[in-house]
């Protein structure tokens, strides 16, 4: 069989969102997938993690990709020169937490969480010392998008709140001014990198503004609406292997 060598292309740094992205719907990277990241790695592109998620839930998809590049986590309230090496955290004020689990509990049917520096907490598992803990980020979730907008609603008129979504289902809240594109932009500079060559790929809302501010944005097949009008182009979906796509057709050449 004969091989190919792929070289990088003019991107440089290749940041991935997970769920709905890089991982299909049963929460698991595609052989493709992998594949496609490994021959970016060889080539010579940072592949950062760039996600939702914390620390502790991405960690897994870093290691099994075999990363050991930066980390964007909560949504950029975390980043991480490398796995286990922090860079910067902001956190949400604990103040604020305490008025966004108080409106929660007034909608008896929606799920929530928050997440602090060390642990996950949620509606069946809450803390009694809300004020002492250390937060980075709170969610709502429920399948009634009229009862999620009266909550949206509500908490966009609050100030130093950064409000988005990571599924058409829920509702996620960081500090002001904390996004994937903010975190990303100092990735770079930690890097030398500028954000044109940047290639950001994702399908949610708290996805648009990294993929706003790349060189290459990049929305996936089964993005939110919203995303793929801010993106320069759309790939696949993440159960076509959208990613692979990505890096076969903008990132690499042969």
């Amino acid at each position: 069989m004969e091989l190919v060598a792929y070289e990088m292309g003019k991107y440089r740094l290749l940041a991935l969102d997970l769920d709905g992205t890089l991982l299909n719907e049963q929460s698991e990277i595609s052989e493709l997938n992998a594949k496609w990241v490994k021959h970016a790695v060889e080539a010579g592109v940072t592949v950062c993690v760039s996600t939702g998620r914390g620390f502790v839930s991405a960690l897994p998809i870093a290691e099994q990709l075999g990363l050991d590049t930066p980390m964007i986590t909560v949504n950029g309230g975390e980043i991480w020169t490398k796995p286990h090496d922090l860079h910067r955290r902001i956190l949400l004020d604990a103040d604020k937490v305490l008025k966004l689990h108080a409106l929660a509990e007034k909608y008896k049917e929606v799920w929530f969480w928050g997440y602090t520096i060390e642990d996950i907490y949620n509606k069946e598992r809450w803390v009694d010392d809300t004020l002492a803990r250390k937060w980075l980020k709170f969610g709502y979730y429920f399948e009634e998008i009229p009862v999620l907008n009266e909550i949206l609603k509500e908490i966009q008129t609050w100030e130093g709140l950064e409000i988005t979504n990571s599924s058409p289902h829920n509702i996620e809240v960081n500090p002001l001014g904390v996004s994937k594109a903010t975190a990303l932009m100092e990735v770079c500079q930690m890097l030398g990198y500028d954000m044109s060559e940047v290639v950001a790929v994702g399908d949610s809302l708290n996805d648009i503004a990294a993929i706003r501010a790349a060189g290459l944005g990049v929305a996936m097949g089964n993005a939110q609406d919203e995303v793929k009008v801010a993106a320069n182009v759309t790939t696949g979906s993440n159960q076509e292997n959208g990613v692979a796509q990505v890096i076969q057709n903008y990132v690499l050449r042969t």
